[in-house]
């Protein structure tokens, strides 16, 4: 296929998810589903056109997700931050720890599958996914009392560096037999990605935000581009020197987001223009990259660990990431237990190990696969009634 007619097809499946976007809203149905379900249907062989590149995906996938993560943090307050930073850091941190400790467990028990791709499985989908986060929250309209819409919101973007690295160090480990667990090593590499991280993200961006607020660029369209160039730096530069590219590009995004003083609105217009396409892009291949006619093969496999992720796995984490805070009330962290979304990171994360040649990872991508759609609709439909329940919707004020 010639690549005009490969930017023809791609252009025209993303016209078709968005013109599908307004009665999936109508009807309840995420938009990420929509995308991913037209990547379903139209490129799998229906129309003799086949898809099947685990590494391209990958690509794209990691692309898309620093994109989103970017415009996350630049829709994020620093006031937002500071309520959130100990409760969302317990659980962006030990809470992904703890989810994947239980729940290789409970996969040991329940699959055929020796223990250390049970934690391979669980750290693929330990993490709670931004994008599906930040846009079922915006869809609903949600404000919830005790800060927990904003405590999600922050686990959301900042729990995946410590998914990622435990998902390549155990890909490795599985691919090498010989290789011992470090608890050690293992503790070094993470602080070293968060690390260098926090540095040139933080570098990066004071620096764009200086050069933006000192010079007074004549046409407001530049604004995004030079925004647009220096995350690239920002997050390119930090995985280079051996820093998590997502935790780079969500503090990143929080200071440009934060602190540039001209051409705020055109920034986050253009970015979240930005933010639509790179989900779209990344649902719409992802869609493409799965097979249906193999995903029925472990669905009945999929669904009780799905259901034990929800109901087991997620919240004794976070139950045991509230023991230091003991002021928290029961509702929140009820909620924040039963509302842990997954979207398309697992998704992505899963094709790290597929990619890689580890055997059997190509089921867990397709298990993966249902238990997002479980998530999506089980989780995500339950978070406005939950809420509503436990009564934590916080109503707006009179004027």
């Amino acid at each position: 296929m010639t690549t005009e007619l490969i930017m023809i097809c791609m252009a025209a499946l993303i016209v078709i998810g968005i013109l599908l976007h307004h009665p999936s809203r109508t009807l309840g149905i995420p938009s990420l589903l929509i995308f991913m379900g037209v990547g379903l249907a139209l490129g799998n062989g229906e129309f003799d056109f086949v898809y099947d590149d685990l590494a391209q995906t990958a690509w794209i996938g990691g692309l898309a997700l620093n994109v989103i993560v970017f415009v996350g943090g630049l829709n994020t307050s620093t006031d937002k931050i500071k309520v959130a930073y100990k409760e969302g850091g317990m659980l962006a941190s030990f809470g992904v720890v703890f989810t994947t400790i239980i729940f290789a467990g409970i996969l040991y028990v329940l699959l055929d599958f020796n223990f250390l791709l049970c934690l391979l499985f669980a750290a693929v989908v330990s993490s709670t996914d931004a994008a599906a986060v930040f846009s079922i929250l915006e869809s609903k309209k949600l404000k919830l009392k005790e800060e927990t819409d904003t405590i999600l919101e922050f686990e959301s973007a900042t729990n995946d560096p410590v998914a990622m690295l435990m998902v390549i160090v155990l890909t490795e480990m599985v691919l090498s037999s010989s290789q011992s667990v470090s608890l050690s090593s293992l503790s070094i590499t993470l602080f070293t990605q968060v690390i260098v991280a926090i540095v040139v993200g933080l570098i990066v961006a004071r620096i764009a935000v200086w050069l933006l607020n000192s010079i007074s660029l004549s046409e407001y369209g530049l604004i995004p581009v030079f925004v647009l160039a220096s995350f690239i730096i920002a997050t390119y530069g930090a995985e280079f020197l051996g820093g998590n590219i997502l935790l780079a590009s969500y503090i990143a995004g929080v200071v440009i987001g934060n602190f540039i003083k001209r051409g705020q609105q055109v920034n986050l217009h253009f970015f979240n223009s930005l933010s639509w396409l790179a989900q779209a892009l990344m649902f719409i291949v992802l869609g493409l990259q799965i097979f249906p006619q193999m995903l029925m093969t472990v669905f009945w496999a999929s669904l009780i660990p799905a259901i034990l992720l929800i109901v087991v796995a997620r919240p004794l984490a976070v139950q045991l990431c509230y023991l230091p805070f003991p002021k928290a009330s029961w509702r929140k962290r009820l909620f924040i237990s039963m509302i842990g979304l997954k979207g398309a990171t697992p998704i992505v994360f899963a094709l790290i190990p597929a990619a890689a040649g580890v055997p059997d990872a190509i089921n867990i991508v397709h298990m993966v696969f249902f238990i997002m759609i479980f998530s999506v609709f089980i989780q995500g439909g339950a978070i406005g009634p939950l809420a509503d329940k436990l009564g934590l919707v916080q109503t707006p004020k009179k004027d």
